[in-house]
Parts: structure tokens; sequence; C-alpha cells
């Protein structure tokens, strides 16, 4: 495979004291054997993540450290901002991802010329069956509320042309819930974003820390970044179901010749309103675009 200097592996890291000594010289060697750069960002750990760090430091490994804990999303935005080369991939620091991927991934996008390449882990099954469902819920919000064909949106593996991430970095979140939005941003912005089969191994320590919160972040930056891309999306559903609730509600005190109701009536009101709320909100959109 030819040889790639214009790639950067980003790495979040927040308290990986086991996994760091076991999953740093594998990423070194990589890194040192293909010409890439690495910029890891020690994310205000509070064990002896930092240390350890010290100790691996080279001319191709930079070390960003927070004072305090930002979130993986605060951590990858310091990371990016760093990045100096055309291109970037992140990576997570359990190792978890097999480094060889990473060739998968930038031929894919070189091939293609897209704009994201993201490791699409479709084909591997979890054991978890709360995270599975939280997953697929996210999954099946974001294709009704966000138009992309992308299956796998919050996987931490992806590569991705540095000066667009660069371009939305502000838009992103500093929680967990930064993989999607980061997806989600692309897609919305008509960028190629498309997918590429990855494996995953076990953990080389510790366990995940998503939970029940992480989901409920996720949907809540999901409905946020789409007030922003296309309101219309959120208002139009919600003035219909305002409208036909009325409807229901009206006609059968209407044919039993009681006159309209009051709560009926207030309904479709209200449904006329949202409705409008969400043109306005459509049109300062379209002008924050043009802007």
């Amino acid at each position: 495979m030819d040889n790639i200097s214009g790639l950067t592996i980003v790495i979040p890291c927040y308290n990986e004291e086991e996994s760091l000594p076991v999953v740093l010289p594998e990423i070194l060697k990589y890194a040192e054997e293909n010409n890439r750069k690495i910029i890891l960002v020690n994310d205000g750990s509070s064990d002896s993540t930092g240390k350890i760090l010290e100790k691996f430091k080279s001319g191709n490994f930079k070390v960003i450290t927070h004072k305090i804990n930002k979130g993986y999303g605060g951590a990858l935005k310091t990371a990016i901002k760093n990045v100096e080369t055309e291109y970037l991939v992140s990576i997570d620091s359990d190792g978890q991802h097999y480094l060889g991927d990473i060739d998968i991934l930038f031929k894919k996008m070189k091939d293609e010329n897209a704009d994201m390449v993201i490791g699409s882990r479709r084909e591997i099954k979890s054991d978890d069956v709360y995270r599975s469902s939280g997953k697929w819920i996210i999954r099946k919000i974001s294709a009704m509320l966000v138009k992309t064909n992308v299956y796998d949106i919050n996987s931490g593996m992806k590569i991705c042309r540095t000066e667009t991430a660069k371009q939305y970095l502000n838009l992103m979140p500093d929680s967990m819930a930064f993989s999607e939005i980061m997806t989600l941003i692309f897609s919305a912005q008509n960028n190629l974003v498309i997918e590429e089969p990855i494996r995953l191994k076990d953990r080389a320590a510790g366990k995940s820390t998503i939970g029940l919160n992480t989901a409920f972040d996720t949907v809540m930056e999901i409905l946020n970044i789409v007030m922003l891309f296309n309101p219309i999306k959120i208002f139009l559903p919600l003035s219909l179901i305002f409208i036909v609730l009325g409807i229901l509600w009206g006609l059968p005190i209407i044919f039993a010749g009681r006159g309209v109701s009051v709560g009926a009536a207030l309904l479709i009101i209200m449904g006329v309103m949202t409705f409008l709320l969400g043109l306005i909100a459509e049109q300062l959109s379209l002008l924050r675009k043009k802007s």
C-alpha cells in the first residue's frame, strides 16, 4: 500500500492507565511505519495516564493535556484544532480498533472522493441489549430528522477532511454525542459521507462508560442540530399532530349538534401557530446557511 503522509490520528483519552501500556506501543509502531502523526488529548485524567503518556512521547506523537475533564467531544475538538495534515482519523484509546483498518478507510475515501468515511460496525453484534436498543432508537430518530444513508452514525472510528471538520467544530458538542453529531452535520451540509466495514477487538482494559444518560444527551443534541439546519422537520409533524387531534376531538361534538369544542379549537389553533413558527424558524435557518 502506498505510503500516505497527510494523515493524523486523533485519540481522546480519559483514565486509561490500564490500556495505554498495551495500546500505545502498537499505535506508535504503526504511525512510524506509515509516516502518520498522532495527537492524543489527555482529558483531565485523574489516574496515572499523564505519567504514562510522558514516557511514550516522540517526534510524531503530540500529547495535549486538559486541566479538567471536558468530555469525549471536548477532547476530540482540541485534537482536531491542532491537526495540520489534510486528513484526520479518530480512534478510541481502549484498543478496540484494528489499525490496519485506517488504510482501508483512507483508500475508500480517496477512491470515492468522499468527505468522510465511517468505520461501520453494522455486522458486529453487541451482547449488550440495552446499548443495542439505545443505538437503534438513535439511528431511527436520526433517519427521520436528517437525510443520511449512514447506518453506524456513532462509530468512534472515522476519517474526514481536516478543513471541513474544523469548519463545523463550533457546532459540535463536548459530550459523547460528538460522533453522532459530527456525522449528521457533515450529512446535513451535503458532504459525501459513506461507510466501510471495520473489525473490533475486545477492550484492552476497563469498561465502557456509555449509559442511559448518554443516549438521552445524544437525542437532545440531534434535536438541536435539526433545529439549526432543518427545523421544519420538527415543527411540521408537531403542527399536524395538534391539528389532527383537534379535528378528531371536535368532529363527534359537532355531529352531535353541541357546537364547536373549545378544546378542539385550541388544539387546531396550536397546530396552525406551530406551523407558522416552523416557517419562521426555517427562514432563519436558511439565512444562517447563506451567511
